[in-house]
């Protein structure tokens, strides 16, 4: 184990000299902190955080953080090849300065006429500028072009959830003309990303202090006042107090995935600001709300922010939460929470919730 160690240590070293002393690696004047300029294939399991990228000296893993520019590339999908200026960081990782690749500008026309937007999780079998998106409704092809628009996302990573807006081609693909990150980005972008959900009752948060944005899935612990998240440095136990901002986050489901805001509070603890949830597009209904019923029941785990799933003594009922009016009595709903729920009959035959006050 140790000798093996020893032969990593010495490769690594090789391979940062060989950067030095590469052409490519010559420190730039008007950019001192590049210590050298790497090309190379990115690697599955990138994330938004950490770029894994093969080179022809070997695999290497450089941050990614909020000075990185990624101006002129924001596609990090396995099997794309770019090129990356680096520095050396203070915890002595290797730092992205500046990620740059290009797309193809395809002579395709595209019909802008009728758009529509979705929401899924890029794959890694996304390559050569097409995406392959798992969504709600199944799988889709969407192509990436240069005029793409992705200054909703920091960059685009696989196994991560973004919102679509894409048209038809000339070609038969979809095409993305934008491309939003459904639960923020490491690299700048923030829960404010995030298209607000329908829900509308939650006032907005009074908080006027610096935040910090973290994402992560919902510990089964979670309660009504208190939101245990599960990240990549550890679970964070996070306070929901009045000036919580949920109105995009209301279902705090054990291995959901949130974006959270948070500041640290006077009594020394993490305090939520706002919470976002990925949210799926949906098609607008007619309900008749001359007729409303209304059910009490707990709530399923498998709830989200589109579909709200009620255990009730004459069993399991599926209410669509597109048309809420108001959500009294709580903050936030976690399993198991009891709650009174009025709801008509739309158009497409589901129940709709209006409103929802907790018990």
């Amino acid at each position: 184990m140790k000798k093996d160690w020893m032969i990593k240590a010495s490769a690594l070293c090789c391979l940062t000299a060989g950067m030095l002393l590469s052409p490519a690696g010559q420190m730039r004047a008007q950019a001192v902190e590049v210590i050298a300029t790497v090309q190379g294939s990115v690697m599955s399991g990138t994330t938004t955080e950490i770029l894994k990228l093969d080179t022809k000296e070997g695999n290497m893993e450089i941050k990614l953080d909020s000075g990185t520019d990624v101006s002129e590339c924001k596609v990090l999908l396995p099997g794309n090849k770019i090129s990356v200026s680096v520095s050396h960081g203070s915890d002595e990782y290797l730092h992205a300065v500046k990620i740059v690749t290009g797309l193809r500008s395809d002579t395709v026309s595209l019909d802008t006429s009728k758009s529509s937007t979705v929401t899924g999780t890029v794959t890694d079998k996304s390559k050569d500028g097409v995406l392959y998106v798992k969504t709600a409704q199944g799988d889709m092809e969407i192509k990436l072009d240069a005029a793409t628009d992705m200054s909703g996302c920091g960059v685009l990573v696989a196994d991560r959830t973004y919102q679509i807006t894409c048209v038809r081609g000339s070609d038969a693909y979809m095409h993305a003309t934008s491309i939003t990150d459904s639960l923020g980005s490491a690299l700048g972008s923030t829960a404010s990303t995030v298209p607000a959900s329908s829900l509308t009752p939650a006032p907005e948060s009074s908080v006027g202090v610096d935040t910090s944005t973290v994402t992560g899935t919902v510990n089964k612990k979670t309660t009504s006042d208190r939101l245990f998240l599960e990240t990549q440095y550890g679970q964070m136990e996070i306070a929901i107090d009045q000036n919580t901002d949920a109105r995009s986050g209301i279902f705090l489901m054990p291995d959901r995935k949130l974006s959270v805001a948070v500041y640290r509070g006077s009594d020394a603890v993490m305090h939520a600001a706002t919470i976002v949830a990925a949210k799926e597009s949906v098609i607008p209904v007619s309900v008749d709300s001359s007729n409303p019923s209304t059910v009490t029941g707990t709530i399923d785990k498998k709830s989200t922010e589109n579909i709200l799933f009620l255990d009730t003594q004459y069993g399991e009922m599926e209410l669509k939460l597109d048309n809420v009016r108001n959500i009294t009595g709580c903050k936030v709903l976690v399993k198991d929470r009891k709650v009174t729920v009025t709801c008509v009959r739309g158009s497409d035959a589901y129940m709709h919730a209006l409103d929802i006050i907790g018990n």
